[in-house]
């Protein structure tokens, strides 16, 4: 782990010499001519469902789902999987309906403390399309979000994309047309906000091929993350879905080990599939949960399970 770890810094200090220039050209390239060629074929493309799953945080809701409104590929329909939220979350998703490009969806089931596995596997089989991509109520996407998922979508694999976590001042402070003008995911001006110079700033920085070769060389395992992931919908529905038994730590970790039980690969897109995560607290955070949660994981590793007993299909 050590060497491979000095590799990629060795990488990093090759890298960040072709940086700048790199993006400049791959930034100009991108946004005249890729993005023209998606309008072209966005025609012929089949829809793609996301899921947004949320609980009593409206005003972060807010700005994920006018992250969404920004996207280059359009052709995709959102569900929010709503765990409990009060009434003041209705309100805002049916104001965004008049707003927004996209056709938006509101699942909601009564609070129960932490059920975020249960409202997804019933926003699963709201879904639509035959390929699914899955985020959080306080993860922004850039402009390119859906995009990157569908264009590397591959039959038998998932996508593990990556996050950008801001802190709490900056993530109260942007605004809708931060957001609509992207500024958000611009490092220079977090920076301007108080973001300090670090590596994982490379999130935000890297486009094309230099994204890439970090997607390849990065030592972070390719696993099913909450905040930025996607499958198709038939895989995930031939595990079952989520373990409803779970609750917060590591419960979409688990879903990523079955599928790979079942056979499907993943797909490394840290640094091309990205988001910035609004900052919050996490009261549903518990020991026991999180005990709870390592014991069915550890079940499912040893007994190579695929499929579980509590998820979209009940016993």
């Amino acid at each position: 782990m050590v060497e491979q770890f000095q590799l990629f810094r060795f990488f990093e200090q090759i890298i960040g010499c072709l940086h700048n220039l790199y993006n400049y050209i791959g930034d100009a390239i991108q946004k005249t001519t890729f993005v023209g060629v998606l309008n072209i074929i966005n025609f012929t493309m089949s829809s793609v469902s996301v899921i947004v799953s949320t609980y009593e945080k409206p005003d972060w809701l807010e700005k994920v789902l006018w992250g969404f409104d920004c996207q280059t590929f359009k052709d995709f329909e959102l569900i929010v999987a709503d765990d409990g939220s009060t009434i003041e979350t209705k309100n805002l998703i049916e104001s965004m309906k008049k707003q927004v490009s996209y056709p938006l969806i509101h699942v909601w089931q009564e609070d129960d403390g932490f059920q975020k596995c249960r409202i997804l596997n019933k926003a699963i089989k709201v879904c639509s399309t035959e390929y699914i991509i899955m985020t959080d109520g306080d993860c922004i996407p850039r402009e390119d979000f859906v995009q990157v998922h569908y264009l590397n979508k591959m039959p038998g694999h998932f996508i593990s994309g990556g996050y950008y976590m801001l802190p709490m001042n900056i993530s109260i402070a942007i605004t809708k047309e931060d957001i609509k003008n992207q500024d958000c995911f611009d490092i220079n001006w977090l920076k301007e906000k108080g973001i300090p110079n670090t590596f994982k700033n490379n999130k935000l920085r890297s486009r094309g091929f230099i994204s890439k070769l970090f997607n390849l060389i990065t030592p972070t395992n390719a696993s099913w993350n909450g905040h930025n992931s996607s499958a198709w919908k038939m895989d995930i529905l031939n595990v079952n879905g989520f373990d409803e038994r779970m609750q917060y730590g590591g419960e979409d970790r688990e879903l990523g080990e079955r599928l790979f039980n079942f056979g499907i690969k993943s797909k490394q897109l840290r640094y091309s599939a990205v988001c910035i995560h609004l900052d919050h607290q996490r009261s549903y955070r518990t020991p026991e949960a999180i005990a709870k949660n390592m014991v069915i994981r550890k079940e499912v590793r040893q007994n190579k399970s695929v499929w579980t007993y509590y998820g979209i299909v009940k016993r």
